[in-house]
C-alpha cells in the first residue's frame, strides 16, 4: 500500500475516485450516467489543452496564449462558416486546426527564432490574438443564428453511443502518448526540457524542437476553438478568458514539472480529470463560487509543493557520516 501511495497518478486517480464517491453520497444526481456524460465533455477542451501545455511545460516553456489562440481560432472558422455554411464540417475542423497552428507558430517563432521569453512572447500574443477577434468580428457576438445546422449539432453528436466530444480527446490523447513515447520528436521534447546543455551537444536542435510544440499546441487550440464555440453556439472576443490558468493548474496538478523535463500524458489527463470533477461537484453540493476559487487555488498550491519535494534530490554523499566526523576532526 505505501509503494502505490508513492505513486503519484495512482495517488491522485485514488483521490479523483473518493471525490466522485463522496460528492455521489451527498448528492446522488451526480453519480447519474447523464451527469458524467456531461462532466466529461464539459472537461474534454481541458484533457486536450492540458496535453498541448504539457508539451509545450516539458521544454521548460509556457504558453499563456492558448485560450486566446482557442477564441480566435474559433471565431475564424465561424467567420467562415457564415460566409460559406455550404463548407463541410470536416474541412470546417481542418481550417480550425490550421488556424490554430498558424498562431501557435507565431509563438514558436518568437521564442525560437527571435529568442523572446516564452511568458512574455506569449503573454504578448494573448493580447494580439483577443485584440483580432475584436477586429474581425467588429466587436460584436456571432451566435447560433450565424451558424449553420451542422456547424452547431457536430460537438452534440455521437459515435456507437459514444458523444464526440468523449471521442475526440481519447484519440488526441492516444496521438500525444504515442509522440511522447514511440518517437524520437518525443524523446528531444524530454532532452529539451531535461538539460538544454546536454541535448544541444547530442545535436539536438532546441529552437527547432520549441517551435514544433508551439505549433502543435497551437493546432490542438485550434481544434478545441471550434468544438467550443460549435459546443456553445456563441463568438465573441472574451471567450475563454482566463482558461489559460486553469490549463496550467491542471498540468501542475498531475505532476508536470514547471522546470521541465518531467511530466507524462497520463498525469496531465488525471490533472485535468481532478479540476473537471472539482468543478462540476462544488455547484452540486450547492458550494459558493467563492469557495470554489479557494479550493482550486489550494489545491493548485499544493499541488506546486509536491511537485517541488519530489524534484528536490539531496546532494551526493561522498563519504560516510562517521568517516566525515572523523575526518573534520583530525583537521581541527
Amino acid at each position: 500500500m505505501a509503494a502505490l501511495l508513492k505513486n503519484r497518478d495512482i495517488l491522485l486517480a485514488t483521490i479523483v475516485a473518493l471525490l466522485i464517491i463522496g460528492v455521489g453520497i451527498r448528492a446522488p444526481v451526480f453519480l447519474t450516467a447523464d451527469s458524467l456524460s456531461g462532466m466529461l465533455t464539459d472537461t474534454s477542451f481541458l484533457f486536450m489543452l492540458a496535453l498541448a501545455q504539457m508539451a509545450v511545460i516539458l521544454t521548460r516553456g509556457i504558453d499563456l496564449s492558448a485560450a486566446a489562440n482557442l477564441a480566435l481560432s474559433g471565431m475564424m472558422v465561424t467567420l467562415a462558416a457564415r460566409a460559406a455554411p455550404w463548407i463541410p464540417i470536416p474541412v470546417i475542423i481542418l481550417m480550425a486546426i490550421g488556424a490554430g497552428a498558424l498562431l501557435g507558430a507565431i509563438n514558436g517563432g518568437l521564442i525560437a527564432g527571435v529568442g523572446i521569453p516564452p511568458i512574455v512572447a506569449t503573454l504578448g500574443t494573448y493580447s494580439i490574438f483577443r485584440g483580432f477577434i475584436h477586429i474581425f468580428s467588429g466587436g460584436a457576438w456571432l451566435t447560433s443564428k450565424d451558424m449553420s445546422p451542422a456547424f452547431l449539432a457536430f460537438p452534440h453528436s455521437t459515435l456507437l453511443g459514444v458523444p464526440v466530444l468523449v471521442i475526440i480527446p481519447v484519440l488526441v490523447a492516444a496521438a500525444f502518448w504515442v509522440l511522447m513515447t514511440q518517437t524520437p520528436l518525443g524523446r528531444s521534447i524530454y532532452a529539451v526540457g531535461g538539460n538544454p546543455v546536454a541535448a544541444r551537444y547530442c545535436g539536438i536542435d532546441i529552437g527547432r524542437i520549441q517551435f514544433l510544440v508551439y505549433t502543435l499546441a497551437g493546432a490542438v487550440a485550434g481544434l478545441a476553438g471550434f468544438l467550443w464555440v460549435s459546443r456553445l453556439g456563441v463568438a465573441y472576443t472574451d471567450i475563454a478568458g482566463g482558461y489559460e490558468l486553469t490549463v496550467i493548474a491542471a498540468c501542475v496538478i498531475g505532476g508536470v514539472s514547471i522546470a521541465g523535463g518531467i511530466g507524462t500524458v497520463r498525469g496531465a489527463l488525471l490533472g485535468a480529470l481532478f479540476l473537471g470533477v472539482v468543478v462540476n461537484a462544488l455547484p452540486v453540493i450547492n458550494v459558493s463560487p467563492f469557495w470554489q476559487m479557494l479550493i482550486s487555488g489550494a489545491v493548485i498550491l499544493a499541488a506546486v509543493l509536491v511537485n517541488a519535494r519530489a524534484e528536490r534530490r539531496p546532494g551526493k554523499l561522498i563519504l560516510p557520516e562517521a568517516r566525515r566526523a572523523a575526518a573534520v576532526g583530525s583537521v581541527a
